[in-house]
């Protein structure tokens, strides 16, 4: 195996939601390995987070704006080629969900999670795609997936269609950009320990259910998230491209 093989030394990342949960581990798995970070909170600023990157020895950014913006995403990008001197990796992170049966979805609802979700990971990517082709350097994008790309799940109609049309974005982008040194790619977390799926975890007929289905017999720790992004940010995944890396504990596999 080649040295620096994972190392992402000289690198600048840009992570979107990072100031908790998987955001954060993603932010502080990427300094670890070598990167300088922009770190972006919308309702929570991202300090914590920030620190945690220094304490690994790397600059941290903090940024903060709200994805339901249109203007957020380019804007992020730009902070951070400023603040940091460029941007070789992106993770879209950011994301929320509504909880309802899918005759109770209100269009606001429906609405508030493909803006943040869709939207805001399309503008994004482009966004970091425009200054990736022209910098001559290429770059790694790493969008945010889920299981529910694969699946309906209960409840959340508009996160699962928002999940599944970023691994179709995921795999359009790489057809466009793979040939000229920008590496799509995109994770899809099972079922992991956040803020995001605390409902679950706090309803004990749930938990149970999705607990026994792990093969891996747990819930996912948000650092087994963030070692699957700093894998397809590094040298190692090269040649990765449109694909949609499930962490799920077995869960699909069941």
């Amino acid at each position: 195996m080649k040295p620096g093989l994972f190392s992402l030394e000289g690198k600048v990342a840009l992570v979107t939601g990072a100031s908790r949960g998987l955001g954060a581990a993603i932010a502080a798995g990427l300094a670890e390995a070598g990167a300088d970070v922009a770190a972006h909170g919308h309702s929570r600023a991202p300090d914590a987070t920030c620190e945690r990157v220094r304490e690994a020895g790397r600059a941290a950014l903090p940024l903060t704006g709200d994805m339901a913006l249109e203007a957020t995403p380019d804007r992020l990008v730009s902070e951070t080629v400023e603040g940091l001197g460029g941007l070789d990796i992106l993770v879209s992170n950011a994301g929320i969900a509504r909880r309802a049966p899918a005759e109770d979805t209100s269009d606001a609802d429906w609405q508030a999670v493909i803006e943040v979700n869709v939207n805001a990971v399309f503008r994004g990517c482009r966004a970091a795609g425009r200054h990736m082709l022209n910098s001559g350097r290429g770059g790694r994008i790493v969008n945010i997936a889920s299981l529910l790309s694969f699946q309906g799940g209960i409840l959340v109609p508009a996160y699962a269609a928002a999940k599944s049309a970023v691994a179709g974005l995921t795999r359009a982008l790489a057809n466009e950009w793979a040939a000229r040194g920008v590496n799509v790619n995109a994770v899809a977390p099972g079922y992991v320990r956040t803020d995001l799926t605390e409902p679950l975890r706090t309803d004990a007929e749930r938990n149970r259910q999705i607990t026994e289905r792990i093969p891996a017999g747990r819930w996912g720790e948000p650092e087994d998230v963030a070692g699957a992004v700093v894998f397809l940010c590094s040298p190692a995944a090269a040649y990765v491209n449109g694909h949609v890396l499930v962490v799920d504990g077995g869960w699909l596999g069941r």
